[in-house]
Formats: structure tokens, C-alpha cells, sequence
């Protein structure tokens, strides 16, 4: 199944889209139909939060069906069997959509639409940005079982954090480690609580300029 144009130009698909020769099998379409049908979803909510509020609420989305080879790996690292059981039902993030919103309030907003489809199930939700990772990490996770089968991971954060998360993403990814990771790691973690103070600042200027008018 081909994702349609209109969805390739409002959001960013990574990487290819699976097989049937692949772990995920005979799933593989159906995969992508869900994949197609959540980005759907995500749209419908933005055309509708753009009627109630003044701005849209999503600045970019990022989706992606794990390749053959990453889940492969990662069955692996798991210690599980390279089957299309465990791809799909053992690990939960087969199917990934990663939201990013301009305010705060726009995480929670899109995150309370999501669970009120009647064919998504939550399955866990941690909220990384009340409860920051001791990194500084900060973001909203949902797992969310669609039509009774597939998961689907979701994460949902601010551009800031996003910015701070693909920043922190290259420094753990690093080939070589050297004595000044320490240092930079601590620098993060202290870039991630001004950001985060920043983003409550923002918000409350967004607030009082919509009470404004």
C-alpha cells in the first residue's frame, strides 16, 4: 500500500515501508494502513483544533514502521525470537508517530483527543514532561492498540524538547567517548530545565494574548 501524496507533504515518512518478505509478514499492508489511517486521525484533529484555537497545533510529524533490520536487532537485544510474534506483539513500537507541537498545552490537548477514538485502546502513557528523565529528557509517551491488534508508539513534545532530544540523541549515539561527555551531558541537562521553564513562559504569553483578543 503507497502512503498518498497529500500525506508525503504534510508529513515526514521515515525510511521505506515494509515487505511482506519482511519480519513483519503478511502484516506488512496492514501496517501501513494503520500507520496511514493514524496520520488521518492526526489531521482531522489539527482541522479542528484550528476551528477552536487561534494557531495550529502540531509544527511537524515524523512516522515510520520499523525497518526489517532494526526490529531484528532489537528482538535480539531483547533476547526474544526473530518472529513476526514478537515484532508485533512483544514489542510495542513496530508503528512510531512522533508529534511536535508549538506550546505545551497543545501536547495534553492533542494527547486527550487521541484516547477518545473509540477503536484506540491506551495501553501505558508516561508523561516525561511533569516527570523528566534525569538526563532532562522530556516528552509525552503513549502506546496505543488500534482496532484490537496493532500498537502504535506515540510521542508528543514541544519544538524545544524535540531540538534538546535530537541534540542528546547525537551525543549518546557517538562513536568514540571522550572525557569531555560528562561535561556536555551536564550542560544538556541544565539547557533541558531552562527550556522547560521556557516553555511554561511561553505558554502563559499565548494565554494572555488569546484572553486578549
Amino acid at each position: 500500500m503507497e502512503v498518498p501524496e497529500d500525506f508525503k507533504s504534510s508529513y515526514e515518512l521515515s525510511g521505506e515501508l515494509p515487505g511482506r518478505d519482511s519480519i513483519y509478514g503478511e502484516h506488512a499492508e496492514a501496517m501501513t494502513a494503520v500507520l496511514i489511517s493514524m496520520l488521518d486521525r492526526i489531521e482531522t484533529i489539527r482541522t479542528d483544533m484550528r476551528s477552536r484555537y487561534p494557531t495550529d497545533p502540531v509544527d511537524h510529524c515524523l512516522a515510520r514502521i520499523k525497518s526489517d533490520k532494526s526490529m531484528r536487532e532489537k528482538c535480539r537485544r531483547r533476547g526474544l525470537p526473530e518472529t513476526t510474534e514478537s515484532a508485533l506483539y512483544e514489542i510495542r513500537d513496530a508503528i512510531g508517530v512522533r508529534i511536535v507541537c508549538g506550546f505545551l498545552k497543545d501536547v495534553y490537548r492533542i494527547r486527550d483527543y487521541l484516547v477518545r477514538f473509540e477503536d484506540y485502546e491506551l495501553v501505558t502513557e508516561k508523561d516525561y514532561i511533569r516527570h523528566a528523565k534525569s538526563n532532562g529528557y522530556r516528552s509525552y509517551h503513549m502506546i496505543l492498540r488500534v482496532n484490537g491488534q496493532y500498537y502504535v508508539e506515540l510521542q508528543l513534545r514541544t519544538i524545544s524538547m524535540d531540538t534538546w532530544a535530537a541534540l542528546e540523541h547525537q551525543l549518546r549515539y557517538k562513536k568514540e567517548k571522550t572525557s569531555s561527555d560528562a561535561l556536555i551531558a551536564a550542560e544538556l541537562k541544565r539547557c533541558a530545565d531552562e527550556l522547560a521553564s521556557t516553555d511554561v513562559s511561553m505558554q502563559a504569553i499565548k494565554d494572555m494574548i488569546e484572553d486578549i483578543r
